[in-house]
């Protein structure tokens, strides 16, 4: 799992036509990583505003980070192994805004 953090999602200073720009790239991006077998190429984009749960009775508005460290999406791709997943984060167009992109595996519990 490609989870994405900051980036051009949390910059406020983007025009339009910028915005739009990039989001293109990430299209170019991901229709690749389809094309390459690595799964949908499509990831999930987070919208604001949020929640954060601590607890049973502790709800709060946010979440509250510096937007460089907020989650703005995630994306599920096949990879052999983790050194390959970073390959494939590696040519994420999210860098050019200042975000990253941590890298997990997901365990799979099928039986």
């Amino acid at each position: 799992m490609l989870i994405f953090r900051g980036g051009a999602v949390s910059s406020r200073d983007l025009s339009p036509s910028e915005l739009q720009a990039h989001v293109e790239k990430w299209y170019r991006w991901s229709d690749e990583l389809a094309r390459q077998g690595r799964g949908s190429g499509r990831g999930a984009a987070l919208d604001n505003p949020g929640a954060t749960v601590r607890g049973h009775d502790l709800v709060t508005d946010g979440p509250y980070a510096e937007s460089k460290d907020l989650v703005t999406g995630s994306m599920i791709i096949e990879a052999d192994s983790l050194d390959d997943a970073v390959g494939v984060a590696r040519t994420c167009p999210t860098y050019e805004f200042g975000g990253s992109v941590e890298v997990r595996p997901v365990q799979d519990h099928r039986v």
